[in-house]
């Protein structure tokens, strides 16, 4: 059967070209979305009295009927149909005779198809939301059992200052946070409808493109129809979003493999969510943390693959674009699979809290709090300062921590110190000294978890009401 647009042309296309240009392969992904527009289209040209009743009947029981086959797995996808869109009309063609060709009246492949990622991508975003939340929600579980739970804090991956655990769990619930809200806003401008763009200046026929978003549940529809078949900003701001979501999610990847492992040994992943080895019979991987951190790279491969396909684009359409799918699903389904297994990953993470004790007893990240009491007394910073690195240095040298100086030993370094400096030296003591507003004390971290678990709630009230939207 010749080309559904092959009027025109006086030879078949090269069998090499219908391979190479054939999207069909990845883009049958489309399939459900691309039923839904055509059925809100066609509607709409019945509405509009530019098709007749019994046409848009036919049509729509035909179109309902691919869809069955579709799902059933029983209609066969065409390289020679080229993509999504005209292996159904084909297929539509096929089942309800030539009624079917009018399905295509006052609509482009170019407004079908973005109008087609603009379904498909903004039911993605809802339920990564909701997996952020799940994931939120795991983290915050943990940190409420881990509220007494002193581990050292860091930076440049040398012991900092004592925090409490919940404190550092709770980070990565405000990031995730941030990540939830980026999608949440994002989607009003994934939940605008191009559909009536045509191939690039509109249409000769009279349709009532708002109707059509109304009924597809568009909030807004395209301005301007050069805009709305070659925009792809909404999947650039989805790959970056996504890109985040990773980055986040491999910072705390890259926390798990160093936890669990013998020199910290801090936290013990379930066994679920590990692996062995085909020769170390000892061996308790954590590969899906590395994984995770692995595939970071390439999701970030994906937003710059499209950044630079759409870089030097002239308006309006251009065959380029083709390649904004693939990634598209890729980083939908890496990042899926990733928040997947996140949530329940940490809900069953068991934490050494003796270890974590172990190691705050055995390093120095409490010599700020002495400096500090040193400025309680008079000292300037600056004196102070180097002062503790003096002690720091003295300790280090004769294989002891500060805790372990009698009271003559400090006196070698300033006659301000007293008895009470054992109590500021105190781990327990160190951490609820930073008593400030986001600081890690006990109270500020307990009042942390409160107002997480409120804007957690709020975003799953958003997910819920858009889920139920969308389906």
């Amino acid at each position: 059967m010749s080309k559904l647009w092959g009027g025109r042309f006086t030879k078949k296309t090269d069998q090499l070209v219908e391979g190479y240009t054939a999207s069909i392969l990845f883009d049958k992904e489309l399939a459900e979305e691309d039923i839904q527009g055509s059925l809100a289209h066609v509607t709409m040209l019945g509405k509009c009295g530019i098709l007749p009743a019994d046409d848009v009947d036919k049509i729509k029981d035909g179109l309902l009927k691919v869809q069955s086959m579709i799902r059933r797995g029983e209609l066969e996808f065409n390289i020679s149909d080229e993509d999504i869109h005209m292996n159904i009309e084909k297929a539509l063609i096929d089942e309800v005779g030539p009624v079917g060709g009018k399905l295509h009246t006052g609509r482009s492949r170019n407004d079908q198809v973005a109008t087609d990622m603009h379904l498909w991508l903004r039911k993605r975003v809802i339920e990564f939301v909701g997996l952020l939340a799940k994931l939120q929600k795991a983290l915050i579980g943990q940190a409420k059992a881990n509220l007494d739970t002193i581990v050292p804090g860091y930076t440049h991956l040398q012991r900092a200052q004592p925090i409490l655990f919940a404190h550092h769990l709770m980070a990565y619930v405000s990031m995730f946070q941030r990540d939830a809200e980026r999608l949440m806003d994002s989607y009003k401008r994934i939940n605008v409808l191009p559909l009536g763009a045509g191939a690039l200046a509109g249409t000769t026929f009279p349709i009532d493109r708002h109707f059509v978003a109304k009924q597809l549940g568009f909030d807004a529809v395209y301005e301007n129809s050069l805009d709305a078949v070659s925009d792809r900003d909404f999947i650039l701001e989805f790959l970056s979003n996504a890109s985040m979501i990773m980055m986040h999610l491999s910072r705390l990847c890259e926390e798990f493999v160093l936890w669990s492992s013998t020199e910290f040994h801090f936290v013990e992943l379930d066994d679920a969510f590990c692996t062995g080895s085909s020769i170390m019979p000892q061996k308790k991987n954590p590969d899906v943390a590395e994984l995770v951190r692995g595939k970071t790279g390439r999701v970030y491969g994906n937003l710059f693959g499209l950044l630079t396909v759409l870089k030097s684009l002239p308006l309006a359409y251009n065959k380029d674009m083709q390649e904004d799918k693939e990634g598209m699903f890729d980083t939908v389904r890496t990042l899926q699979g990733a928040l997947q297994l996140f949530a329940p990953m940490v809900s069953t993470m068991k934490v050494n809290k003796d270890r974590m004790r172990q190691a705050v007893n055995q390093d120095f990240s409490n010599a700020t709090d002495i400096a500090d009491y040193l400025v309680g007394k008079g000292m300037p910073f600056r004196q102070a300062h180097e002062v503790i690195g003096k002690t720091v240095l003295y300790c280090i040298q004769n294989g002891k921590f500060l805790l372990d100086l009698g009271l003559g030993e400090f006196h070698q370094f300033s006659k301000l110190f007293d008895q009470d400096i054992y109590n500021v030296l105190q781990p327990e003591r160190v951490v609820n000294a930073r008593n400030v507003y986001g600081g890690t004390a006990g109270n500020q971290v307990s009042e942390a978890i409160g107002r997480a678990e409120e804007a957690v709630g709020r975003t799953n009230g958003w997910f819920e009401e858009y889920f139920v939207k969308s389906r």
